[in-house]
């Protein structure tokens, strides 16, 4: 199988334990560096061409999409999907998950708990915002942050009202969230990949920060993940159409909620953790897909050919 795997660095820990993975596997694979490509559109010829050539026969592509570069990253992504190439994540996934707003929007209407939240663009309405969501405290979050970055918990509500008037002051969206307290600065990484959690594991905060996230300095271990918030994960990534996600829930009084779904998560923490290699989960589940695609027009050539013989 030839694979390409769209990343920025080859070095990446995520990235090297795929090509590991897919390498043992028997497979080519190339490491292509998402904002080398050129995207060219004409009629009926759709072409991509990596530093200035054709980019050559490719059966599936995983995209390592940074949050930075999430609109080029999405067209590279399309661009392969309109030459008939498998993504394993495909685009359209990618770019709902990144928008935190339009992912709770969909997760909103399926039966998938969420902490509640609200949206606002007007000073004067946070007051009434922090009340809808039970507050304070509350968590004030940038619809396009990452890895705990412009997550900020507001324990008063002229501390909230301060921190949002700030994000608007530099033009950025914003969500106003119920802050789980019961969760005590804990949440869960579940990884999902195809129709299963592959690996889960509990971050636990460092003291005096409620923001569980490894690169922030959070301990993690392994769990076994209840048969409820199993059900959530798959629940929330096939709700966002992705195939491949890092699902992070939270524990709350009313069961599961989930806080965000990732749709390059990475594998790091979460295989060094485990001891799961998630890696050759990946590189399996894409072996059968593309399989699938292979299988019918095989099936109808041995067909043709039962006719003839008869």
């Amino acid at each position: 199988m030839r694979l390409v795997i769209l990343s920025r660095r080859e070095e990446l820990y995520s990235t090297r334990v795929l090509v590991e993975a897919a390498r043992k596997r028997g497979h080519e694979v190339r490491v292509l560096d998402t904002l080398q490509f050129d995207i060219l559109v004409s009629r009926r010829n759709p072409e991509l061409l990596y530093q200035g050539q054709p980019v050559g026969a490719v059966d599936a592509v995983i995209p390592r999409i940074g949050a930075s570069i999430t609109y080029f990253g999405t067209a590279v992504v399309r661009q392969f999907e309109m030459l008939g190439v498998y993504c394993l994540n495909e685009s359209q996934a990618i770019a709902r998950s990144r928008d935190k707003l339009r992912a709770l929007q969909l997760l909103s209407r399926h039966d998938i708990g969420l902490p509640p939240t609200v949206y606002t663009r007007q000073a004067e309405h946070v007051p009434s915002c922090i009340e809808q969501v039970e507050g304070p405290p509350v968590v004030v979050k940038l619809l396009q942050g990452t890895q705990g970055i412009g997550v900020v918990l507001a324990e008063t509500a002229m501390a909230a009202h301060s921190v949002i008037e700030a994000f608007h002051g530099l033009e950025q969206n914003i969500l106003i969230q119920k802050y789980i307290k019961e969760a005590g600065g804990s949440d869960i990484r579940a990884l999902v990949v195809g129709h299963k959690v592959v690996a889960a594991m509990r971050r636990q905060a460092v003291p005096g920060e409620f923001r569980s996230n490894i690169h922030r300095g959070g301990t993690a271990k392994k769990i076994r993940l209840p048969a409820e918030y199993r059900r959530t994960a798959l629940a929330a990534a096939r709700c966002l159409g992705l195939t491949v996600a890092g699902v992070d829930l939270i524990e709350s009084n009313e069961g599961p909620m989930v806080m965000e779904v990732n749709s390059s998560p990475g594998l790091e923490g979460i295989q060094k953790t485990t001891g799961v290699d998630v890696a050759a989960a990946i590189i399996e589940h894409i072996e059968n897909e593309v399989q699938k695609k292979i299988e019918p027009p095989r099936r109808q050539e041995t067909k043709k050919r039962a006719k003839k013989a008869i």
